[in-house]
């Protein structure tokens, strides 16, 4: 039991006042009780609508009937501050859990101060009060007497634990039925519930179990949904749930071979201990060349929580506020760990040379912290269509494990995407020469191409007509590509990538 033992040792360090922040408030009480019972000191429970009582034996035992020193017996101990003042008269150690107590912290100065009084008798009367609650911040009056204490969360053979006892328990009640999985799904289930509580974890599992009898990869994107919901992430950072295959996306090869030799690593260090997680990648390229699709991939490929960072929300007109944002947006990926944090347009946020009063080189720094310190598995994928306004602090060796180009898709890529983008709306290929397509497309992107696609499939819907060549021929030939309007910014794009980036296809 580590967390008995590091809370022992908190209280044998002689803090009186300790904050739990926590939602499992009967796994506290639960903790409190044991420790007190092997520390032989009694415990008491607080909250608004039950005031003081004795939590540790099986008498629901009122404060006021034990030998305390109290200056009215008759008084209501549901009110904080009249509970707190007979812990202060009381002359007989204890420890006191008080639940709920944040909302007295902010608008009644007497149970601040009475809380005071406690810590500054402690070296008489060693009181010890942990206040839990789910979230609480001390006053600054109390804050040198106090000390925060973490609950520990359930390691991957705890939450292994907790998979077979809730199976064990649906075979029980469905005539020794047996749960369908399988081991890889189970590893990427485990690794997504990394970072939830006991109870949290629990209750997803035996959702997914309870569901259909089977825990498989469809209960993946479920329970990522949920633990993005339990840990209240929204805000500047958004849940993507549409992550892609490697079928999905034409093209790409390097990029996809340099994912799948990382795959094993980011899920399973356990074998490979000797080499370092993948940390991130920037993916340079022409916009609507598939670099948010790429990164849909990463996600879709590991089978991990996709959070897109938007820097848009970011700024706040408040000095600090805006890079405040950004630790926590950064904080709030790494509860979701492990998983893939998508900074679209990322120069768009830190471009140097702007003139936003020093905010952009602010967010810089707490960005380049965070990539250097951080610790948890969190993959990061930043995707940028203009290198220029990139300061070079971010892109030197060292900061992304590589730079990929996304370029304008050659002929065989672009037979690919006309591919993909005709079966995804269920087309008979039997009247489409692919390619031909790719043929006469050179310079088109591939959201370009989709969009050629989605152009024929409107002007042949209102005539009634099968999709063709010549359909999909016309509508290439209405359209001008980026590459022809913007040719100027591309080439030099194109140029700078050459030799400082690896090709991503």
């Amino acid at each position: 039991m580590p967390d008995l033992h590091d809370l022992e040792l908190v209280i044998r360090s002689k803090v009186p006042l300790i904050i739990v922040e926590s939602h499992e408030e009967n796994r506290v009480s639960a903790l409190v009780t044991r420790l007190g019972i092997s520390r032989g000191l009694p415990i008491y429970g607080w909250s608004i609508t039950q005031g003081l009582r004795r939590i540790d034996i099986d008498l629901d035992m009122n404060l006021g009937s034990l030998d305390l020193d109290e200056p009215d017996k008759e008084a209501p101990t549901c009110d904080p501050e009249v509970a707190l003042r007979q812990i202060v008269n009381s002359a007989e150690a204890g420890i006191f859990l008080f639940c709920d107590l944040h909302p007295f912290l902010t608008n009644q100065p007497k149970v601040i101060r009475l809380l005071k009084d406690v810590a500054l008798k402690h070296e008489k009367v060693p009181h010890t009060i942990i206040m839990m609650s789910h979230a609480l911040e001390a006053p600054p009056e109390i804050r040198r007497y106090t000390a925060h204490f973490e609950l520990s969360l359930p390691n991957d053979d705890q939450l292994y634990a907790i998979i077979r006892e809730e199976s064990r328990n649906w075979t029980k009640q469905h005539r020794g039925q047996r749960i369908q999985t399988d081991t890889a799904t189970l590893k990427i289930i485990v690794n997504n519930l990394q970072g939830l509580t006991y109870a949290d974890a629990r209750k997803l599992i035996r959702k997914a179990i309870y569901d259909d009898g089977a825990i498989t990869h469809k209960d993946v994107s479920a329970i990522n949904t949920e633990k993005f919901r339990l840990m209240a992430l929204d805000g500047v950072l958004s849940m993507q749930y549409d992550t892609a295959k490697f079928s999905d996306v034409g093209g790409l090869n390097n990029l996809k071979h340099w994912l799948e030799q990382r795959r094993t690593i980011m899920l399973n260090n356990e074998e490979h201990a000797s080499l370092d997680k993948p940390k991130g990648i920037l993916l340079l390229g022409v916009q609507g060349g598939g670099k948010s699709l790429a990164a849909k991939t990463v996600a879709g490929v590991w089978g991990l929580p996709l959070l897109r960072l938007d820097f848009a929300s970011l700024y706040n007109k408040y000095v600090g506020e805006t890079e405040r944002s950004l630790r926590d947006a950064l904080q709030l990926a790494e509860q979701m760990s492990p998983c893939i944090l998508w900074m679209d347009e990322i120069e768009k946020g830190i471009s140097s040379g702007s003139d936003d009063g020093g905010i952009s080189k602010r967010l810089l720094g707490t960005l380049l912290t965070w990539m250097a310190e951080r610790e948890k598995p969190v993959f990061m994928v930043a995707t940028a269509n203009d290198i220029s306004k990139l300061p070079p602090e971010l892109i030197r060796k060292g900061r992304f494990d590589e730079i990929f180009f996304v370029d304008l898709p050659d002929e065989h890529t672009r037979k690919e995407i006309f591919t993909i983008h005709l079966n995804k709306r269920h087309i008979n290929l039997d009247n489409i020469d692919c390619n031909y397509l790719a043929a006469i497309s050179e310079g088109y992107s591939g959201s370009e191409i989709e969009q050629v696609v989605v152009s024929a499939l409107y002007n042949v819907a209102s005539k009634k007509e099968d999709l063709n060549t010549d359909h999909l021929t016309l509508a290439l030939e209405s359209t001008r590509p980026l590459s022809v309007t913007m040719k100027e910014n591309i080439d030099e794009l194109r140029r700078w990538a050459a030799d400082r980036t690896v090709p991503a296809n």
